[in-house]
């Protein structure tokens, strides 16, 4: 019951989530004249990097705060599969490793020497829940609450290596949109390990794990082609998106989460923590859900409708990006860098060509290019360690300073300050719109890329029924009573 302060007045919520499909294309959304945004100006004078590095270290001190554990989650991608990791859940700190199959007894590695003769005495059983759970009960009298999980280190470590020398000019692509470099590469680790063909179950492809019908989406509203497979296609959009949410919420906390539970969970989560006297957004988000985490614990029937499929993974996403930002400076720091230049092809340029050309072998052009199989098609990118003028003109926006116009429009919408109820509104759409003409107006690739996104988001706006489910969740006197009922049962 950690940060709960009680019950305050509602404030309205609603989320922006990827729709499914949206019948909008840029040109149409650009008929009009752009209307003059309705919005105060920004109060302060920070630049757009500056003050997403604020609102950053403002989230760093609230994860640090709400979820001390969050640097257990680099070790699940540092160490090989076939591990149980445990940790301390009051610093993150790894305490113990146990090979999945094997005698923990005798073959757990033991970080904290202190802690060898924990299980002295403990008959471990056969199934791994239960002799998970007994070692946490043996730990627990020694370091206090700890979290434990299955490694994953072959999620990321062969795509580490093969494209590990790339993440400072990423980086400097989420930087361009205002997004700590950090924070960005920290979700790709998470979302596909970094590797630009990784497809779920779900058909969400990538670096970031969008839906393939998402990408669909996008290609139609951008003025040239996505190929989503490739790293340095993806990450452009990923970061626009991601600082778009981040305003919307002035948090990049509830809007990573949003990337994984969706618009309408973390309304639902950001809307209780309100109820529980959170201060501002992130801290709405962060008691709201562990609110949510500790009625599951209870009852999900009887609690579902505060939460609905809200569950443990939503709960630690967030989480799990800011712990594995330490392994995004790891990476760093241990892998030489290599440059990567964009030419935007003016015609379908064949792989063949592309090896006759620059001499490089069709793996290293892969390596740059993972979606290119036969052929580079028009109008997309092509990723090389140099420029080649035969293949287009230079698109590397992140290889040359931002235009002034693009960083002026970039400054006052990161600063924008509207609340989340604010942005749900039809006549806020005016103001949306006239950013969204402004990024284009810069004539820049990454004005031109904002400017879709938002497209995007407006499309979203428009036809979701997100505010009006929301406005029910938070108006309903059957949903406040069942809030009580989950509260009560709680302090008991």
């Amino acid at each position: 019951m950690r940060h709960f302060a009680g019950l305050t007045a509602f404030l309205a919520v609603a989320l922006v989530v990827a729709p499914a499909d949206v019948s909008v294309s840029l040109q149409a959304l650009l008929v009009q004249e752009p209307p003059v945004s309705v919005e105060a100006p920004p109060r302060t004078a920070l630049s757009a990097q500056d003050h997403a590095e604020a609102r950053y270290h403002a989230d760093l001190a609230a994860v640090r705060d709400f979820r001390p554990a969050y640097p257990f989650w680099q070790h699940i991608f540092q160490i090989p599969d076939g591990s149980i990791i445990f940790g301390s859940a009051e610093d993150g700190r790894l305490l113990a490793t146990f090979p999945t199959r094997g005698n923990w007894a005798r073959d757990g590695v033991w970080t904290d020497p202190a802690l060898r003769r924990a299980l002295d005495g403990v008959r471990l059983t056969r199934r791994l829940r239960d002799r998970r759970d007994q070692v946490e009960e043996a730990l627990a009298p020694l370091v206090g609450d700890v979290v434990h999980n299955p490694t994953r280190g072959r999620f990321l470590e062969p795509h580490a290596a093969r494209y590990g020398s790339f993440l400072d000019e990423w980086g400097a692509i989420y930087e361009r949109f205002a997004v700590p470099p950090q924070i960005g590469l920290a979700q790709a680790i998470v979302e596909s390990g970094l590797n630009g063909r990784a497809r779920s179950g779900a058909n969400a492809r990538g670096f970031c794990q969008w839906l393939r019908r998402n990408w669909s989406h996008l290609n139609r509203l951008a003025p040239n082609v996505i190929e989503e497979y490739n790293q340095t296609t993806q990450a452009p959009y990923c970061a626009a998106h991601l600082t778009i949410l981040a305003t919307m919420y002035g948090s990049f906390i509830p809007a990573l989460s949003e990337h994984h539970a969706g618009g309408v969970n973390v309304g639902r989560t950001v809307i209780n923590g309100e109820r529980l006297g959170g201060g501002d957004t992130r801290e709405q988000y962060l008691m709201g859900a562990e609110f949510a985490r500790d009625l599951r614990g209870i009852s999900i029937r009887r609690y579902r409708d505060l939460f609905r499929t809200y569950g443990p993974r939503s709960f630690l996403y967030a989480e799990m990006v800011f712990g594995n930002t330490i392994n995004v400076e790891r990476l760093l720091e241990s892998t030489s860098q290599d440059q990567i230049f964009a030419m935007r092809a003016p015609r379908d340029i064949p792989l063949t060509e592309v090896t006759a050309k620059t001499g490089l072998s069709r793996d290293e052009i892969k390596r740059f290019n993972p979606a290119l199989i036969r052929r580079v098609p028009a109008r997309a990118n092509l990723y090389l360690p140099s420029y080649v003028e035969a293949f287009g003109p230079d698109v590397s926006f992140w290889q040359r300073p931002p235009s002034d116009a693009y960083t002026a429009v970039l400054s006052e919408f990161v600063q924008l300050d509207a609340s989340v109820e604010r942005w749900h509104e039809a006549s806020f759409e005016q103001t949306l719109r006239g950013f969204q003409h402004r990024f284009l107006d810069t004539e820049t690739e990454e004005g031109a890329v904002m400017g879709t996104m938002l497209a995007y988001i407006i499309g979203n706006l428009r036809t979701s029924r997100r505010a009006a489910i929301l406005d029910e969740f938070r108006t309903s006197g059957r949903i406040q009573q069942l809030f009580e009922r989950g509260l009560s049962e709680l302090a008991r």
